[in-house]
């Protein structure tokens, strides 16, 4: 069965990188085209992330894109000048074109963010990558550990993880372990999980699926020629697109 279930990935691996699978443009892709190791594309690509739940990924970058290119709504990219804004001003900024779908909640865990990132690392996160020597493990446990609470949403098992995968991809980061950044276990990747063989029908219902789907990658991968991020993107297209046969 495990060998069976790697064919396929090499499959779908193989058909992503054809462009089989879709995905020519990713929803991240939607961006202001800045300097890969300014702040403010660390920023760009780190804040909307925390709202990337139960909903269209496309349609979130598509509008923190357009959020910061109006100067009006742009300063919501910048923790300390967030702080500087009042709760309706923020949260004005960010329902103009639809980044916060919550307005409540949304721009609560947008200023808790912006508040911990000035309190932490004076506004700027790729301090963050630099304290931890670019360790993804002392990263994470930083993020989904230590400062849980602090972190809302971005500590998610999902969101965390591919929030780390978006800034390897899109910055100028560069990882002491890259192969210990798994799976970003959202709906897709779970379905297509499932859809393999790779857990039960019954695991799929349950609560903590998202750290099953985790283990599991980790464990099939061990010793291949994948890392378990290295199959996230296809995994999710595939879902994405319907799951389309496997060549």
């Amino acid at each position: 069965m495990r060998d069976e279930i790697l064919r396929k990935v090499d499959c779908l691996y193989k058909m992503w990188k054809k462009g089989e699978l879709g995905g020519e443009v990713m929803p991240e892709d939607r961006n202001p085209g800045l300097d890969k190791s300014s702040l403010e594309n660390y920023l760009y690509f780190t804040l909307p992330m925390a709202l990337n739940y139960q909903r269209n990924s496309y349609t979130l970058w598509e509008s923190a894109n357009k959020t910061f290119l109006d100067e009006e709504t742009k300063f919501v990219f910048f923790p300390k000048e967030v702080l500087k804004h009042s709760f309706l001003e923020v949260q004005n900024a960010l329902v103009k074109y639809k980044v916060a779908l919550q307005k409540n909640k949304q721009t609560e865990i947008w200023i808790a963010l912006c508040q911990t990132f000035v309190d932490f690392f004076d506004g700027d996160i790729r301090k963050l990558f630099d304290r931890f020597d670019n360790d993804v493990n002392k990263i994470r446990n930083f993020i989904q550990k230590e400062n849980k609470k602090k972190l809302p949403y971005l500590s998610g098992t999902k969101i965390c993880n591919y929030w780390l995968y978006v800034i390897w991809q899109y910055t100028d980061r560069e990882y002491q372990n890259i192969e210990c950044l798994t799976v970003a276990p959202d709906t897709h990747v779970v379905q297509a999980t499932y859809r393999l063989g790779l857990i039960t029908e019954e695991e799929l219902d349950r609560s903590d699926v998202q750290l099953i789907v985790i283990d599991r990658w980790n464990e099939l991968l061990e010793n291949t020629k994948y890392k378990p991020i290295d199959i996230h993107t296809p995994l999710w297209l595939w879902s994405r697109n319907g799951f389309i046969d496997i060549k």
